[in-house]
This record gives C-alpha cells, structure tokens and sequence, in this order.
C-alpha cells in the first residue's frame, strides 16, 4: 500500500512542478520536436542522395550505350560497306551507259 502511495505522491509531484514551469515544459517539448525534425530531414537528405547518385550512373550508362550506338550507325551506314555490301551479297554493280535506260515521263 505505500509503494502504490508512494508511486502516487511521486506523479501528483511531478504534475505539480510541470504546472508550475509551463515555459520550460513548452521549450523542452520544442526542442524534442526540433530534434526529431532535424532527424527526419537528415534522413531524407540522405534518401534523396542515394537516388540521385543511382540515377547519375544511370545517365552514365545510357550516355554510354548511346555513344555505342552512334559509332555503330556511322559504321553501319558508310558508303563503301554498303558497297561492298552491295557487290558480294547481291552481285550488283553499277551501270555502264550502255545498260542505263532513262525513262520520260509525260
């Protein structure tokens, strides 16, 4: 029975002091909500650093993979492999005069 009398003093005494400083209790509360601000935009700081650097390397590999894909299209499109092309695959060749035909439209 006195534990609980005890345990009951004990909060009527702390309720008491906390009425009395209202100020204090106000700025304690303050800081802990300043502190846990301060904890959760150091936390999305860091959230939104990581997904930037993934999305730069990202940007690195496609820049990458495109300049591959320019060099290829200028391999691909020179004249003289779609000539040699031309001539090995589909036995063409260019015309002599004699074989062009020229055709007029009206």
């Amino acid at each position: 029975m006195t534990q609980i009398k005890t345990n009951f003093n004990l909060v009527a005494i702390i309720l008491s002091e906390l009425a009395r400083h209202p100020i204090r209790v106000l700025l304690f509360l303050m800081v802990l909500i300043s502190a846990f601000a301060v904890i959760l935009s150091a936390h999305h700081n860091r959230q939104m650093s990581i997904t930037l650097e993934a999305l730069m390397q990202e940007q690195d590999q496609l820049d990458i993979e495109w300049r591959h894909l320019i060099l290829e299209q200028g391999a691909l499109t020179d004249h003289n492999r779609i000539e040699v092309a031309m001539k090995k695959q589909l036995n063409m060749h260019r015309p002599s005069p004699e074989e062009e035909v020229v055709v007029r439209l009206k």
